[in-house]
């Protein structure tokens, strides 16, 4: 009787093995379509309100829709300049913020250990702004030798090192805010740009129609004004975040000089308390 029952209920696996398959399918199916629809309801509320927008031709999307070619490549332009703006700035607090919250916990994990040879594996393998600069450290005192004549070199060649490290790490942080500098710079003066174009085109308009009534001109000069408006709107944040960067920047650079200061100090105090030794060994064992 069990044979039976165990070759029954191998005969059933494959079958309970597709029935969870098919459930698995169905629900992926289900969640894409909600997806999709959702989408689509987005899409088709986002066409409506561009078409009622259209037909005010004093409100912002009128004035796109109705404006020349050329003005709508300058507001596409600098609305994109925009995004760009405000992806970068969210994209460098966040790593700076990290990056500086890594450097103060390793800043506070070599000062307790007080010796380069005492550090743990993930920062002797050089893992870490800190980590970097303590591996270089301790693989410049094992290649130099621990002689007492040669504390002096190693102690130069060591500052050199931390300072390259120190300056890469600056250099990589600062990477993208010079776009922020062009944005604010040329943002105003490329809407300034739209802006003479429109009112050119306002102009030939009037002469064409032989009128300077108003109501036929203002349209084409509001146009005109919005991609100066445009400008500004991506020029001034563009201003202001590059300002932050750049004080965040200040003080990142501020604790990498820190941290350079007291690898130095601890390989300086290693030195004077272990003149005949080199850290060879603590290196082969943080290896592995």
């Amino acid at each position: 009787m069990k044979p039976i029952l165990i070759a029954t209920g191998l005969a059933l696996l494959p079958s309970y093995a597709m029935a969870q398959d098919v459930e698995t399918m169905t629900g992926m199916m289900d969640l894409w379509s909600g997806i999709w629809g959702h989408y689509a309801q987005m899409k088709a509320t986002l066409m409506t309100a561009l078409e009622h927008g259209a037909e005010d031709h004093m409100s912002p999307v009128g004035m796109f829709m109705a404006a020349d070619w050329v003005v709508k490549g300058v507001m596409l332009s600098l609305a994109f300049a925009s995004v760009v703006t405000w992806a970068i700035f969210a994209a460098k607090m966040v790593s700076l913020a990290l990056r500086r919250q890594a450097i103060a916990r390793q800043y506070r994990t070599l000062d307790r250990a007080g010796s380069l040879q005492g550090l743990s594996k993930r920062m002797a393998k050089g893992k870490g702004i800190v980590g970097r600069m303590a591996r270089a450290a301790l693989d410049e005192w094992d290649r130099s030798g621990s002689a007492p004549s040669l504390h002096a070199g190693i102690k130069e060649r060591t500052g050199s090192t931390l300072g390259r490290i120190e300056v890469g790490a600056a250099r990589r942080m600062g990477a993208g805010t010079g776009i922020l500098a062009n944005i604010g710079s040329t943002a105003p003066f490329v809407g300034l740009f739209g802006t003479v174009w429109g009112i050119m085109n306002s102009f030939v308009s009037i002469a064409e129609s032989n009128t300077t009534n108003l109501a036929v001109v203002a349209p084409g000069i509001a146009e005109a004004l919005l991609a100066t408006a445009i400008g500004l709107v991506a020029a001034i944040p563009a201003v202001i975040f590059y300002n932050l960067i750049s004080r965040g920047l200040g003080g990142y650079k501020v604790m990498l000089g820190d941290a350079a200061a007291l690898v130095e100090r601890t390989l300086s105090r290693d030195l004077d308390l272990s003149p005949h030794e080199a850290p060879n060994l603590t290196l082969a064992a943080a290896a592995e």
